[in-house]
């Protein structure tokens, strides 16, 4: 199916890495496997590209500027605070 055999070598270069163990016919399989997998990714080449572009639609509210919490508000429920800011666990 495949043009272009993949070589046993890199079939166990990959297995090596991948961390498995593969007898000879495994690997005569797995090349042949792997050179119709090589073939598919060149039919993608022969997909032809769309020009098209996007409709993009703005979906989102525009921002309101609002008020938000004093230093004070923001840290009255804190469990700790230590000069103005929240204190966290010590991280070592």
């Amino acid at each position: 199916m495949s043009e272009t055999p993949v070589d046993p070598d890199e079939v166990r270069h990959v297995a090596d890495l991948a961390r498995i163990d593969l007898d000879e016919e495994e690997v005569d399989r797995f090349a042949v496997q792997f050179a119709d997998i090589l073939s598919y990714f060149d039919a993608l080449d022969d997909v032809p590209e769309v020009d098209a572009e996007a409709d993009l639609v703005n979906v989102m509210r525009p921002d309101e500027v609002r008020e938000g919490l004093s230093q004070e508000e923001a840290l009255q429920n804190a469990p700790e605070t230590e000069d103005g800011y929240f204190k966290g666990p010590s991280v070592s």
